[in-house]
């Protein structure tokens, strides 16, 4: 077959594969209640425009050799006694856990507002076709749905009703930051950069950006490409540059997805559908066995989009993500204060940098991690703390320098109250008894 007849064979069934998938999702909003037709409608329009542009992409979306490195350049209410509200995207996933916790917020200064990003449906791997059969997420249906990524911000955001709320209301601006990086607060001298541009253009996104260390080398960096800002992500690069793209030499800083953007110019690129973010193919097996994948995109990806785009390199202080119980102890410890809701490292570290910590299984979830500690050790002093096994921590333990604590399988180490570890590898077996 010449290239031209494949090429037109391959288009025709893109055609027949979109109509398919057409059908499918007019099958499943039929199954839609009246009061949930029209969001359901919203959701499923997007996930047809996304699954179009899947089916068109042909190979890598970045060509490397374009790509260079780029040019380098409630509290906050009272203080300033104003009206900063807080805002919350949530999945089906989170809606309802989040609405019972902030409940115990009802009472204070800041207005919290919560919006839903989309609900997509998940495709078949083999067939490329919804494995939802109706809206229900319940029941067979439960993984039938996921969220699709945070670069769905823009349409739910616009979905929702509160951009044109808080444009209606005078705000320009809105600062987003993913909920567990704990040191993402609002930085008045960005936004005072953002309000009083240095050259008189108006900037409409700004991202930042903190150098990287060797545990950061996956992360997104930020990059020149065609003359514009463009975030580049690992999944995007070619195999037979990886190893260029983990280079802290070349690219040396990432995306801590703490990003500022124009109220306004998300209103006109939305309208337009002009906002271009990489779609990410997720592959995800469900508990059956079914092989699916999940089309998301990246909030900072459509940094291309917008006008005057600009990457401030900021210090790693704004970059406190808290992802696992390893780095949950970290933010509990000595190690931090918390001052008018920021946290900032203590002035008795005598190093700027954060201890490497790596706990093991047995603290994965958080009801037994807090159970493994009756108080957070002092960790002031602390270099590398690595835990294995069943191991509990009195009260007023000191770790210093480097210490390693293994209890082998069958085996438990309590560590006695008041005992100072330093540079000391503790294994075996080590049990205290009441008597």
């Amino acid at each position: 077959m010449s290239q031209d007849g494949a090429s037109q064979f391959q288009e025709v069934i893109r055609q027949e594969l979109e109509l398919s998938v057409k059908k499918e999702l007019e099958k499943i909003l039929i199954t839609a209640p009246s009061h949930e037709f029209e969001h359901t409608k919203k959701d499923l329009d997007g996930f047809r425009k996304l699954f179009h542009r899947f089916l068109q992409e042909k190979g890598p979306s970045v060509d490397w050799g374009k790509i260079q490195r780029p040019p380098e350049d409630s509290h906050l209410n009272k203080t300033y006694n104003t009206d900063v509200p807080l805002v919350l995207m949530n999945s089906f996933n989170t809606d309802e856990d989040t609405k019972k916790i902030l409940q115990k917020y009802s009472h204070c200064r800041v207005k919290i507002y919560t919006f839903n990003q989309s609900r997509y449906p998940r495709i078949n791997k083999e067939s490329l076709l919804p494995v939802a059969k109706d809206v229900s997420y319940s029941g067979e249906n439960t993984e039938a749905w996921y969220p699709p990524g945070h670069g769905d911000i823009y349409a739910s955001f616009y979905n929702s009703g509160l951009l044109d709320i808080f444009i209606g209301e005078g705000k320009e601006y809105i600062f987003v930051s993913n909920i567990d990086n704990l040191g993402a607060t609002v930085d008045l001298y960005i936004l005072n950069h953002l309000m009083n541009p240095p050259n008189g253009k108006p900037c409409e996104f700004v991202m930042e950006v903190t150098n990287k260390t060797r545990a950061d080398v996956k992360g997104g960096t930020l990059t020149q490409y065609e003359g514009k800002l463009r975030l580049v992500e690992i999944a995007q690069v070619p195999k037979a540059h990886v190893d260029e793209f983990k280079s802290v030499s070349k690219f040396k800083i990432f995306n801590t997805n703490n990003l500022w953007i124009s109220l306004a110019a998300v209103k006109r690129l939305q309208e337009k559908n002009a906002i271009d973010m990489e779609i990410i193919v997720n592959p995800k097996t469900l508990d059956g066995g079914l092989n699916v994948i999940q089309l998301e995109t990246a909030v900072g990806a459509a940094i291309k989009s917008f006008e005057n785009s600009l990457g401030i390199n900021v210090p790693r202080s704004r970059f406190l993500p808290v992802k696992t119980t390893s780095d949950l102890l970290l933010v509990m410890s000595n190690l931090y204060s918390l001052n008018a809701g920021s946290l900032t490292m203590s002035e008795k570290r005598e190093f700027p940098t954060v201890p490497l910590v790596k706990l093991g299984s047995s603290f994965t979830k958080v009801q037994d991690y807090l159970r493994r500690f009756e108080s957070i050790p002092d960790m002031l002093e602390l270099d590398h703390l690595t835990v294995s096994g069943d191991v509990t921590f009195g009260k007023h333990v000191s770790l210093k320098g480097t210490v390693i604590i293994i209890a082998n399988h069958g085996d438990r180490i309590d560590i006695p109250p008041g005992a100072v570890l330093e540079n000391k590898i503790v294994s075996g077996n080590l049990r205290i008894l009441d008597h």
